[in-house]
């Protein structure tokens, strides 16, 4: 029998090109309110085809993992990826990729955590007495969204790179990496500018900085094989890495895994630590909560890789700040194949928008869910949660290789940074969100930083 609640509502062209000034301001928040108003599934009539829109779970689900095999990202979208970052694991498709996740995903083992996570605690005080300090001693204000993707960027390329590249190189990289994905991002959501984009020079620009930015990887992927040392760092991990013939990866596979595991590590975490400390800025009381459990776990000592565990009230925090702010907003696949999903017809070649967004602030599946609520993430109610309706990194066999990364990365920051200041927002200023390859804030974040005493 066909589950009627599983047709989806169906958005016609000429509501799609009324609507379209809404969706570019901001398409996260215009497909969460078609989806609450139609079931979680609409089906939308677009210039060159039919786009489905999905925030329910069970058919996430399906998709990402239960069928998984029959779903890949769309052509247009991988396409322009692997044209930015190269073809890893986050652009790859079908049995290379699964080669290379096998071949990988050993690396990130808790030896290898425990290393990286002295590398990360040495960045954080590096930060905290370079930077935030002077910021708490001369009462400026600063744009806390900046700040935190700076720290992240510090965070991760040190983490993949060791010391092996001084940090003029790194800052050129770093530029080069974020302009090259605001340009993806014009791509896809201004398609009309493309001829535009040849007369400016624009593509011209892009393939130059890219070959910059590759020829400056290649050329620390050189000298670290050379010399023959070790730096247990995510670049030992890629260079340690053997296929089950016994076969390393090539420079140029080096070369796009680096710089995934590069974007993937500093884009996310800059953005999310960045809601995280608003989040807790705006609510005193999880803000003491949050203090008083660090300093009752670690009391003044720095963090470690083991402290973690006695960190859970942190880890709460954090993974209530993804749901509010998922860093990946949205999972796009197209199906290969025909199929159906409890009544929910998928043509081949269809795209389907998982908009992870929508599904961490529906209330179908989460009470009250616009509420900053770490509590929601003790043990207990963890187990109460439906199945694919938390994903900040995805899910099913393509779930992000370096969520333990990312999660250790931002506990260590939290644990270290408010045991030293008090972040204060700025008053009178609009915060929103702008739904790029992650959620940035629109405008920034204004804020004070206050040493406690």
């Amino acid at each position: 029998m066909v589950n009627e609640e599983l047709k989806p509502k169906k958005i016609k062209l000429f509501q799609t090109i009324r609507n379209f000034p809404k969706f570019l301001h901001n398409p996260a928040i215009y497909f969460k309110k078609l989806l609450d108003q139609n079931d979680g599934l609409v089906e939308i009539q677009m210039p060159k085809g039919q786009l489905s829109v999905t925030s329910r779970p069970d058919i996430i689900k399906y998709i990402l993992q239960q069928n998984h095999k029959n779903y890949i990202k769309p052509t247009f979208l991988a396409d322009k990826l692997k044209a930015q970052i190269g073809n890893g694991l986050l652009t790859s498709e079908g049995e290379f990729w699964l080669k290379q996740r096998r071949a990988i995903q050993p690396g990130f083992h808790k030896k290898r955590l425990d290393g990286i996570s002295k590398v990360m605690v040495g960045e954080i005080n590096q930060y905290m007495d370079n930077v935030f300090d002077a910021y708490a001693d001369s009462g400026e204000a600063i744009d806390l969204a900046n700040e935190m993707m700076h720290l992240a960027f510090k965070i991760v390329s040190k983490s993949l790179l060791g010391g092996t590249v001084n940090d003029k190189d790194l800052d050129s990289f770093n530029e080069i990496i974020s302009n090259g994905q605001q340009f993806i991002v014009n791509q896809i959501r201004k398609p009309f500018l493309k001829p535009w984009y040849k007369i400016n020079g624009a593509y011209r620009k892009n393939r130059k900085d890219k070959k910059q930015g590759d020829a400056l990887i290649i050329d620390i992927i050189k000298q670290r094989k050379a010399s023959n040392e070790r730096h247990d760092d995510l670049l030992d991990l890629l260079l340690e890495t053997k296929y089950e013939d016994g076969s390393g990866m090539t420079n140029q596979q080096l070369l796009d895994e680096a710089i995934i595991l590069y974007v993937a590590g500093h884009e996310t975490s800059g953005i999310s630590l960045s809601w995280t400390w608003y989040l807790i800025a705006t609510h005193p009381e999880i803000e003491e909560k949050l203090l008083h459990s660090v300093t009752n776990s670690i009391g003044t000592t720095d963090p470690s890789f083991e402290s973690l565990r006695s960190l859970g009230y942190s880890l709460q925090v954090v993974e209530e700040s993804l749901r509010l702010y998922p860093p990946a907003w949205a999972v796009s696949r197209a199906a290969l194949e025909n199929d159906t999903f409890e009544g929910f017809n998928i043509n081949k070649n269809q795209e389907i928008l998982c908009l992870i967004y929508g599904v961490h602030h529906s209330p179908v599946y989460w009470n009250d869910p616009e509420k900053f609520d770490p509590e929601r993430f003790t043990t207990e109610n963890k187990k109460q949660q439906t199945p694919f309706s938390f994903m900040p990194f995805g899910g099913g066999p393509r779930l992000c290789i370096g969520n333990s990364f990312a999660l250790m990365e931002m506990q260590l920051v939290l644990a270290m940074m408010i045991k030293r200041y008090k972040i204060e927002v700025v008053p009178d200023q609009e915060i929103d969100f702008n739904p790029l390859i992650t959620l940035r804030p629109r405008n920034g974040i204004k804020v004070k930083v206050h040493k406690r005493a």
